[in-house]
């Protein structure tokens, strides 16, 4: 049963443009629907809130060792960030977050490369996750320069199982930001009772969203690190990490359980918690300045961990 929430007074009126906005395209309902249909609704969704590439923006598709990737550029990078998109291992691809990745690359001046892995149901745990890894290891030969793992929602489950089993295996990761990452924390923590039925992703959502990982009828593992980092019994040795979560989402206490394991192995990390922001926002930031601050944020975090700085302590 969920704690009661007062999102008429959490989250602001630019705020529930961006939630009723996504509604128009993308109704509540559709997690029940067909993957074919989500599929369709969430590109079409995607459309209605792309803003374009930034100029100067240089964009190339490719195959990293059989995964596709988009590489963004702009001048002459010192530093490569592999972002992995949201869609809860379900939904989305090259372009669902085009303009995002293109922003990044325009506002850091890094170089961007967007990981299209394969999507579930078709491809189970962990064919994600092996893109991911195929994907990053491919862009540490080709460019030969500093990386720093992104994404949002799945994605940051990604970036996180991607740096923790780099280490020893891969060198040059010099940080991570996770964006409203799903880690794999505890469902009895408060934000998945207080948020059980947030607008923009409840806790049925974030079941089966997990669980659409795996073969029907399996459980979800519970000492798998590919599969919800929070799972990994060694959290040392990682690299400087940057989490942001939105105030109003079921997810937001895998942050603070993730940050204090870092903590405790001597690992910096920094937790933004944005106040009446859900889950999903990125998309909504030409709408709401609460949402285009983060978002600069995050981009902060981006370019100063490609630069080995740490503006937190």
């Amino acid at each position: 049963m969920s704690d009661t929430r007062d999102y008429s007074r959490l989250i602001d009126e630019q705020t529930w443009a961006f939630i009723r906005k996504t509604a128009e395209s993308y109704p509540e309902d559709t997690v029940a629907g067909s993957i074919a249909d989500q599929r369709r609704v969430y590109d079409a969704m995607c459309k209605v809130f792309y803003q374009g590439r930034p100029k100067g923006v240089a964009v190339r598709d490719v195959s990293a060792d059989g995964v596709p990737v988009r590489i963004y550029s702009a001048g002459d990078p010192g530093c490569t960030v592999m972002y992995f998109h949201g869609g809860g291992f379900v939904v989305g691809g090259l372009d669902s977050h085009d303009d995002v990745c293109a922003e990044i690359c325009a506002m850091t001046g890094y170089r961007v490369v967007a990981v299209d892995y394969r999507l579930s149901p078709e491809h189970l745990h962990p064919a994600a996750f092996d893109d991911s890894w195929t994907a990053t290891q491919w862009a540490a030969r080709e460019f030969g320069v500093d990386l720093v793992l992104s994404g949002d929602s799945a994605g940051g489950n990604l970036a996180a199982a991607v740096a923790h089993h780099a280490r020893g295996r891969l060198k040059g990761i010099v940080g991570q930001v996770l964006i409203y990452p799903a880690l794999g924390g505890d469902r009895s923590a408060p934000s998945y009772r207080e948020n059980a039925d947030a607008p923009m992703l409840t806790l049925q959502e974030v079941l089966f969203y997990m669980g659409v990982r795996l073969p029907e009828g399996q459980a979800e593992p519970t000492d798998d690190p590919t599969y919800a980092p929070l799972q990994d019994s060694d959290f040392s040795d990682l690299p400087p990490t940057v989490i942001v979560t939105a105030d109003c989402d079921p997810l937001r206490d895998d942050a603070p359980a993730y940050a204090a394991r870092l903590r405790a192995a001597g690992v910096p990390v920094h937790w933004i918690n944005e106040a009446g922001l859900v889950h999903g926002y990125l998309r909504g930031r030409s709408i709401s300045a609460r949402i285009r601050e983060s978002f600069e944020r995050i981009e902060v975090a981006i370019e100063a961990l490609g630069q080995g700085l740490w503006p937190y302590d």
